[in-house]
């Protein structure tokens, strides 16, 4: 033994003290950790050859050992940290010398890069990190965020702190349309920082503010943070909960916790929208309370108004609050009275399999007590009863085929069940309701007879659809009724879009927003997972960078705006009509509607192409595919030599050690508190990505595997590693923030300008830790 540590110990010092050493020696991360890899295990290879590296391991032949195990302590919780008095030996650290540790190495990082970087489960996920960034990268580089920033200057400027205010937003804004911490630190860099210099602001108000802002990336969804995380997250704790369930005596988790271990990427984007917004939240707060005590370093200033008509308060609260509220609350308060709902008539070939008991009970008696100890008496005796009741009605109901006669029966049920209103029609009527009042709001003096056309449209629609439609009524007859409420509602829309476009703020926000919202719109409501909606958002990007480019040029952006109708007209088609044109019996309604929705498709892919031969000519699109492709290249080549860096600590037992050492702790709380601290201070000279790829893999299995909601441990994990961003001397969003900065601002300056923020995410992470309920709220509400 060197220095009285224990071999498994050494080698670990070996392995991190040549990581950071290999970091520090400015070779790019993804081959500095893939050799650190390589000459940490030749380290440990040679000292363990030279008989330098001893693990003293528990004795498992001696005479206590066996006395502890026959007492019923299983043998997988008897550690040299739980029990330290065991009689030990000494054993060479590679148990069968570091030739075959090398061997079982190499096999084992071939099949890792197979699983997870080439065709594993994960890699369509992992595909979300590609769109994602590219999608982030092509909206910075066509000027969106300059649009941003200058329109929410105007709108808080003259509050006290008004500019910092701003940029929390527009960091907000950024995060959920990029997720890209680099971009949206350079471009606020560039763009706002020389303005608050000028305007007076403290250059230590100035830097934290704008570092801060642009790490909300790392948590607003969509968040690649999360993304990578949830691969991790979602197999560490499915096999966590899968041992854990075993060693309470339990066939598998489904069992011990009675629902499947699952947590998917989408849940977390669920669970990290409200932290994100908590997070933005305290920092707009700190930069208003800084300017009220130091009104010298943050005074407020005015840069101009947002063009358009100037509105009293009283309009404003009209057509912005009250009006948009109303409309609202009333579709909520209708759906719940059901009168707008569901009017489908679809009814499944098979019935619904019968319900079972909330949990199981034919279990083990040692299983037994375990699933108590975790549900409580009072459950598993409600489980009790209901597994008796449907054992004496004779068992759970099987599915099985419905007869014809039954399946007319479930359809009638459905049309006599269905809703007055439909939902379709019904979101139509919202939608149009609030770009109506908006387009009020914006011009209260302008003839407001247009829009109340298009609300006597809206009316209409809602009449007809009371009054003639039904849920029998075929999708063709529907669209001949509705085509004329449509049309006069369409009216109205028109000209409140034109007088909305006159509004700078609504001009400059709305398109984004419209982006935001399909692409989280799609997540957090479950309708398709991140993949899918990452390369909407891609595409959408694409489309919405070429608008502003035609309109920068002179040019008629209308093959664009109307490619985009084409796939919103796609969209509806295929929503509302049956597309099968493959079945033996095609209706002619459906031909027609399978040919409008093929030309649409069609013409939205041209759109789509010529948006992208619009970028390539004006010189956006190259640097960001370049750009983009760098970043991937980046991520997944850190993830290979990461794995690499996991098996060489695997492959001496320090994996197992860290392991036993947290398992040793018997409140779950302390455990998670000591990785907690671990990885904050691991963020002052790691990058997150060398966190979750490296030391995740290693803890995870303790932290996923107790009684914690994975959702919680996820997110408090990502807001944990935003810190990284922001921590001297190695937070990068401070790297990127110098090689902006003027000449005027010190990195001393940058430094102290961070501190409280990095403070108030101690307290942001504090607030999750105390209210949990602020993760689990979104994703127990949303259906998954």
């Amino acid at each position: 033994m060197l220095f009285g540590l224990d071999g498994v110990e050494l080698g670990l010092i070996i392995v991190f003290v040549t990581l950071f050493a290999a970091i520090l020696s400015g070779f790019p991360v993804a081959f500095a950790i893939g050799g650190a890899a390589v000459i940490s295990f030749a380290i440990i290879a040679v000292l363990d050859s030279a008989g330098l590296l001893i693990h003293q391991a528990i004795d498992r032949s001696s005479e206590a050992y066996s006395a502890l195990v026959g007492q019923g302590i299983r043998s997988e919780t008897i550690t040299i940290f739980r029990y330290p008095d065991l009689p030990r030996v000494g054993e060479a650290l590679f148990e069968n010398g570091w030739q075959t540790a090398l061997d079982r190495n190499v096999s084992f990082i071939t099949n890792r890069i197979n699983e997870r970087v080439l065709a594993g489960p994960s890699i369509e996920t992992l595909l979300a990190v590609l769109m994602f960034v590219l999608m982030g990268i092509v909206l910075e580089r066509s000027k969106i965020a300059n649009d941003l920033l200058t329109t929410m200057a105007r709108v808080f400027g003259p509050l006290p702190g008004g500019l910092a205010v701003s940029i929390v937003v527009v960091g907000a804004f950024l995060a959920a349309s990029t997720g890209i911490v680099g971009a949206t630190v350079v471009t606020m860099g560039l763009l706002a920082l020389p303005t608050m210099l000028r305007a007076g602001y403290s250059p230590e108000l100035s830097t934290g503010v704008i570092a801060a802002s642009g790490t909300l990336g790392q948590i607003i969804p969509p968040s690649i943070v999360i993304v990578l995380l949830g691969t991790l997250a979602g197999d560490l704790y499915a096999a966590s909960q899968e041992t854990r369930a075993q060693l309470a005596g339990c066939t598998d988790a489904l069992t011990f916790l009675g629902e499947p271990a699952v947590v998917s990427v989408g849940t977390l984007f669920q669970a990290a929208l409200l932290p994100g917004i908590l997070l933005a939240l305290l920092y707009a707060i700190y930069a208003f309370g800084f300017a009220l005590l130091n009104p010298s370093k943050a005074p407020p200033v005015s840069l101009g108004s947002t063009r358009g008509e100037v509105v009293t308060r009283s309009e404003a609260l009209t057509w912005y609050l009250f009006v948009p509220v109303g409309i609202l609350a009333g579709a909520l308060l209708m759906g719940q009275v059901n009168l707008i709902g569901s009017q489908s008539t679809d009814v499944s070939s098979f019935s619904a399999a019968g319900q079972t008991a909330s949990l199981r009970t034919n279990v083990s008696e040692e299983c037994q007590a375990s699933m108590i100890d975790l549900h409580g008496q009072a459950a598993w005796d409600r489980a009790v009863e209901e597994q008796a009741a449907i054992d004496a009605a004779g068992g759970v109901e099987e599915v099985h085929r419905l007869t014809p006669e039954e399946i007319e029966a479930a359809r009638a049920q459905q049309i006599a069940d269905a809703a007055p209103i439909g939902g379709g029609i019904a979101a139509f009527a919202i939608m149009i309701g609030l770009v109506l009042s908006l387009g009020r709001g914006v011009a209260p003096s302008a003839d407001p007879r247009p829009l109340i056309a298009g609300a006597v449209g809206v009316l209409l629609l809602l009449a007809v659809d009371v009054l003639i439609l039904g849920p029998s009524t075929s999708a063709g007859a529907t669209v001949l009724w509705i085509a004329l409420p449509l049309a006069i509602a369409f009216y109205g829309c028109r000209h409140a879009a034109i007088r909305m476009g006159r509004n700078d703020l609504i001009r400059v926000v709305f398109p984004p927003l419209v982006l935001i919202v399909a692409v989280l719109g799609s997540i957090l409501g479950g309708i398709t997972n991140p993949t899918p909606a990452a390369a909407l958002g891609a595409a959408g990007a694409i489309v919405l960078a070429a608008y502003r480019k035609l309109r920068e040029q002179g040019r008629d952006p209308w093959i664009v705006t109307w490619s985009t109708l084409a796939l919103v007209l796609m969209i509806l088609i295929g929503v509302n009509f049956d597309l099968r044109v493959n079945v033996s019996e095609v209706r002619f309604e459906t031909w027609i509607a399978f040919l409008v929705a093929y030309g649409a498709f069609l013409f939205a892919l041209f759109g789509l192409l010529y948006s992208c031969w619009v970028l390539f000519a004006s010189g956006v699109l190259t640097p960001a595919v370049r750009e983009t492709a760098k970043v991937t290249s980046m991520v997944f080549t850190i993830l290979v030599a990461s794995q690499l860096l996991n098996l060489v600590v695997i492959s001496f037992g320090g994996e197992h050690y860290i392991q036993q050492f947290l398992q040793s702790f018997d409140n779950e709380f302390k455990v998670f508190l000591i990785v907690m601290l671990v990885l904050f201070v691991l963020g002052f000279v790691l990058d997150f990505l060398e966190i979750i790829y490296i030391v995740v893999p290693i803890v995870g299995p303790v932290i996923y595997g107790g009684a914690f909601d994975p959702k919680w441990v996820t997110i408090m994990i990502a807001v944990n590693l935003q810190t990284s961003f922001l921590t001297p001397p190695f937070g990068f969003a401070l790297f990127y923030l110098r090689g902006v900065a003027p000449a005027s601002v010190t990195t001393g300056h940058i430094y102290r300008g961070v501190v409280p923020f990095v403070l108030i995410q101690v307290l942001g992470l504090l607030i999750l830790w105390f209210f949990p309920g602020i993760v689990t709220i979104v994703p127990d509400l949303i259906s998954n």
